[in-house]
């Protein structure tokens, strides 16, 4: 290829790789040349190489890894986990609609169940709103989430539309309640045989399980959740960097960058 003149440099080469993602010339995964190579390829510098690549990073048709080099996409989606996102939030920018499957919505005794009442800081009740939804994308499954809401935030929204709006959307948008931080733990799981059903998984496949508890002003718990994720369709990409005795932080802050979910849309990974 030769560049033009008139059109921005930079421009042409993520023009030219672009073409050659969409053709299938680079498949899903694979490096791109490095920075360097395309410089000598188009007799360019690497800043111009580099606004190539982050124009092309940009608009989601490949992802970086520091160190490793540029990749191309599998038509996947990627945000910060340094967010609080619900989940139609987590598929934006996927191509996928989001949408739900109400299991249930009913009120439970959690007297027994000492985690529960410590997460929701219900320890002088006994009885939470208990919500079971399948998590679509495009209509198909993607995980399963059970959500455990203090009383009064699970009659709040208890008239909505479950399979819709989110929880999130509901108490920020109808009741002005933000939702300000989350608190997560990413552990594995296996499915049962009814969360395998829900999921259109078999029995004992892995699966990616969740832990989040969310609050509002005042450091207040929304909800507990458990969301199962299919693991052939989300996975989590982490950026961090080294800490060393040159750059010793003093804040007690880890060198952590962030983590995203990948939203996969095919079956061939």
């Amino acid at each position: 290829m030769e560049l033009k003149e008139g059109i921005p440099l930079h421009k042409q080469i993520s023009d030219w790789l672009k073409q050659k993602i969409e053709s299938g010339a680079l498949e899903s995964d694979e490096k791109l040349p490095s920075e360097n190579e395309l410089s000598r390829k188009f007799d360019v510098s690497r800043v111009t190489v580099r606004r190539a690549l982050q124009t092309l990073e940009n608009d989601q048709l490949i992802y970086r890894c520091q160190g490793l080099g540029s990749f191309v996409t599998d038509q996947r989606t990627h945000q910060s986990f340094s967010i609080l996102n619900d989940f139609t939030e987590e598929l934006e920018g996927s191509g996928m609609e989001a949408s739900s499957k109400l299991i249930s919505f009913e009120q439970v005794d959690i007297g027994d169940r000492k985690d529960l009442l410590s997460y929701l800081n219900i320890k002088n009740k006994t009885i939470a709103v208990q919500l079971e939804r399948v998590r679509l994308g495009d209509g198909e499954p993607i995980a399963y989430d059970i959500t455990w809401m203090p009383i009064f935030y699970g009659q709040l929204i208890a008239d909505y539309d479950l399979e819709k709006n989110t929880i999130f959307s509901i108490l920020e948008d109808e009741f002005d309640i933000p939702i300000e931080k989350g608190c997560y733990r990413i552990e594995a799981s296996m499915a049962d045989g009814p969360l395998a059903k829900h999921l259109n998984i078999d029995p004992q496949t892995p699966l990616l399980l969740m832990n989040r508890i969310s609050y509002t002003i005042g450091e207040k718990p929304v909800y507990y959740q458990k969301r199962y994720y299919r693991n052939d369709k989300m996975v989590f990409e982490l950026m961090a960097e080294r800490q060393s005795s040159r750059n010793t932080n003093t804040n007690d802050e880890l060198p952590f960058k962030e983590m995203i979910p990948v939203f996969r849309q095919n079956d061939n990974k």
